[in-house]
């Protein structure tokens, strides 16, 4: 089994003493990245929960140590070189921060752990009730003993939710960002019998993180309106006993001020501004001579702290996260929104480097949510490509975990948090990877204007470079495209619309084969087709490509792709048709709405076989078989305890029985997708997790947070939970929004009788005259069949009447 999908930045990674590698926080796993090729070494596995924070103990280069916290309530203490456990500390209660001043660490020269380590910590006080108003304090701020493995004094402060934790690079200060209050608080003495000190800074606005001077007692702060605020000299008169401010009331309890200046203890307080939404990043140089800032924009401000002047690092496309240092002074990384780490070049913040996540989900406008189809997969490589926010497709390798390439759609400037002005929804590849199609739609502004552009690419080498080939604006007319579907074996592509037609496209390769064709570069359209004027809503070939099958709205219509001739009409489903997939001799069909209903068709008989009540997210068929998987949405109002958490279902079936061969129940089903990866691609031969017994396919699994899982359907043992490890079943916490481990349950029963609105099988009959004239006349039969269907009737009917 292999998975894969987690995010590089749910929490700030950490640079090894030597800078040659960074640790980077992925889901329940830290893993360690060459600082020089970008590729992972390898990885600390024995959380339980996602990972919210790792600190590298500084010291001689030639020892790696780190500490790592998580929402499963545990400290651990490493050797990352050897990916080797030292010390497990049980909390008790989840971690979302963790600091470990410097002063309190030493400079370790063994495997010895230094005497009076002390870090604070963010925790969730999960049996705290609420109050009178719903509220509860749940959030607290406390100090761990780590040499003695056990928490330490009072409860330092109290917040309605655990808040991040900010530390000053020499270990001196501490604090959290409050609503409208900064709360810092002085580090003591490595006794850990005196009192924490604490002060509290005000602002008008919510504050969203700060940032201290590595040498002088100043503080920076971010707020939610783009605003910078500096404090000088902070501290300077006295520190208040924190512990005396706990027992008083909480923070919360504090009365707000009038103002930033005046009665905050500081000598003076500067004001910047420049970005236009909240601040994200903030961090000072390690000289201290500058101050860094980065909000949605994506642009990264470097303020010069004594003058105020300001440079920028030219836009990345994404959000900034967080801002890391390491011990090499021209070595930075910069942490983006779409899980992306980049190494940087101090101080000409040059991006040298890039460690790729997989993209986050890409909200499209509600009007267009209906028409973006999430994934399209190369079954043979084991890629996916993705719509991303900055109008383009990410290739991402399952098998190895990595981006191999990205494709810019639409060249334009994009700004994040802008509002959405063009939206790719279709992206379609070939079957063995070479060509690509998509589909984007400019939207109209305040009713007037609207574009919807067709695009066909190439594919160079195996690298997925794509360069565009033809462009199609408007290929059918000012409606919308449905859907996308490449000929298996020829440069074949077929458009469904919905403005009542289908258009058939191929290329100047596949023109120049025929010898009365016109010299032509690119695609161009062979046909088109319609039906009754009705939408077209879905299309798909057949495994070898003689069938064309493309729904008009609840009417499945069947074609010659090359004579452009209707051959059959199935079917009049309730909803209208929104996939369509051919598995063998079979073709399934998918409906949503109010009556949802996957149904399979018999192209022998022309008949529909069997058909479930079950609202589909998404399908895939295995090539040359009958097998299919279908992950269908549970409903709302299911209270069976198999589900709890989950909510949706994976169902892998042979299209010719109507029982599924296994079922597994997953989380977070909503927005995510299934294929069948081949079992003779090269990067799939390569993986050596399979004890030497590689399956002939996996099934690819990514939920909505582009999570993923692959796994052999067709191994007995995958249908018992043996197949996942213990620790993989783990519920995790619903906070945590990262880690694969939690996808899959427990294997239910399927029993047929057990719902009868759930599913609904349909068996043809076997008198089919008695139902040759009923239904659309395309169904009817040629006439010698008819001929023959009619005597067969008038002799069973004598046969009868004898006995």
């Amino acid at each position: 089994m292999i998975g894969g999908g987690k995010s590089y930045v749910s929490a700030p990674p950490a640079f090894s003493t030597d800078a040659k590698r960074i640790l980077v926080c992925t889901g329940s796993v830290v893993s360690v990245f060459s600082t020089s090729t970008g590729l992972q070494i390898l990885s600390l596995e024995a959380h339980a929960a996602l990972v919210t924070a790792v600190i590298v103990v500084p010291g001689n280069k030639a020892l790696s140590f780190c500490w790592t916290a998580s929402l499963d309530g545990t400290v651990r203490y490493w050797d990352y070189a050897a990916a080797e456990l030292m010390k497990t500390i049980d909390i008790k209660m989840p971690i979302y921060s963790m600091v470990i001043p410097a002063l309190l660490l030493g400079k370790p020269d063994s495997k010895v752990m230094p005497a009076d380590a002390f870090a604070y910590l963010s925790v969730e006080n999960t049996q705290m009730q609420e109050n009178a108003a719903g509220k509860a304090l749940r959030g607290q701020i406390r100090k761990c003993n780590l040499t003695e493995s056990r928490l330490a004094g009072v409860v330092l402060a109290e917040t309605r939710i655990p808040e991040v934790i900010s530390i000053s690079p020499s270990g001196k200060f501490f604090g959290i960002q409050n609503k409208r209050k900064l709360h810092i608080w002085k580090t003591p003495a490595k006794d850990s019998k005196l009192p924490v000190l604490k002060i509290t800074l005000h602002h008008t606005r919510n504050f969203t993180l700060l940032a201290f001077h590595p040498t002088k007692r100043l503080v920076a702060a971010g707020d939610t309106s783009g605003r910078i605020l500096i404090w000088r000299g902070f501290g300077n008169c006295t520190f208040s006993d924190g512990d005396k401010l706990v027992n008083r009331g909480s923070m919360n309890d504090e009365p707000d001020r009038p103002g930033i200046r005046g009665d905050d203890d500081a000598d003076s307080c500067t004001t910047w501004h420049w970005h236009p939404t909240g601040i994200n990043l903030l961090r000072f140089s390690s000289d201290g001579a500058y101050l860094y800032s980065g909000g949605k924009e994506g642009v990264l401000v470097d303020w010069q702290l004594d003058t105020g002047k300001k440079k920028f690092l030219p836009r990345i496309g994404s959000p900034l996260i967080y801002l890391t240092d390491s011990l090499d002074p021209s070595l930075s990384a910069i942490s983006c929104a779409d899980n992306q780490i980049h190494l940087l070049k101090m101080p000409s913040m040059e991006i040298t480097k890039s460690i790729s996540g997989i993209k986050l989900p890409f909200s499209s406008p509600e009007v267009h949510e209906g028409m973006c189809r999430k994934f399209s997969f190369d079954d043979s490589a084991g890629l996916v490509a993705l719509r991303t926010e900055n109008y383009r497709i990410q290739f991402y390798s399952l098998f190895d975990d990595r981006e191999i390439s990205e494709v810019q759609v639409c060249e334009r400037n994009h700004q994040p948090g802008d509002e959405v002005s063009v939206i790719l929804t279709l992206v379609s590849l070939s079957g063995d990877g070479s060509m690509m199609s998509t589909v984007e739609v400019n939207l109209p502004e305040d009713g007037i204007g609207g574009l919807v552009c067709l695009k066909f690419w190439a594919s160079e080498s195996q690298n997925k470079k794509f360069n565009l080939s033809t462009i199609v604006y408007e290929p059918h007319r000012d409606a919308g495209i449905s859907a996308l579907a490449f000929h298996p074996t020829r440069q074949m592509v077929v458009s469904s619309s919905y403005g009542g037609d289908f258009k058939i496209w191929i290329s100047s390769d596949e023109i120049q084969q025929r010898k009365d064709a016109l010299q032509h570069s690119g695609w161009m359209c062979h046909a088109v087709g319609s039906y009754k004027k009705r939408p077209m809503t879905a299309a798909a070939f057949s495994a070898d490509g003689s069938v064309l099958a493309v729904a008009a709205e609840t009417v499945i219509t069947l074609w010659d792709p090359d004579k452009n001739m209707l051959v059959a009409v199935l079917g009049e489903m309730h909803m209208p048709v929104v996939t369509l997939s051919f598995a063998g001799d079979h073709l399934l069909s998918i409906s949503r709405g109010s009556k949802p209903q996957l149904s399979v068709w018999s192209m022998s008989k022309l008949s529909e076989s069997w058909s479930y009540k079950l609202d589909i997210e998404d399908v895939t068929c295995a090539k040359d078989s009958s097998s299919f998987a279908v992950l269908a949405l549970l409903p709302k109002s299911s209270n069976e305890p198999i589900f709890q958490g989950k909510d949706g279902l994976i169902l892998v079936f042979n299209a010719t029985v109507p029982v599924p061969l296994a079922m597994w129940s997953v989380r977070k089903a909503k927005g995510g997708g299934l294929a069948f990866l081949e079992g003779n691609s090269p990067s799939f031969q390569q993986q050596s997790m399979w004890d030497g017994k590689s399956p002939q396919a996996l099934l690819a699994y990514i939920n909505a947070d582009h999570e993923y899982i692959l796994f052999d359907p067709y191994d007995s043992d995958a249908r018992e939970l043996s197949l996942i490890r213990r620790k993989e079943c783990i519920a995790i916490d619903e906070t945590a929004q990262f880690g694969y481990a939690s996808i899959y349950g427990e294997l239910p029963q399927f029993e047929m009788n057990k719902d009868q609105n759930l599913l609904t099988p349909y068996a043809p009959s076997q008198r089919p005259w008695e139902t040759i004239f009923s239904g659309s006349s395309h169904n009817l039969l040629p006439l010698p069949k008819l001929c023959l269907e009619f005597m067969e009737s008038l002799l069973e009917r004598r046969t009868t009447t004898v006995e």
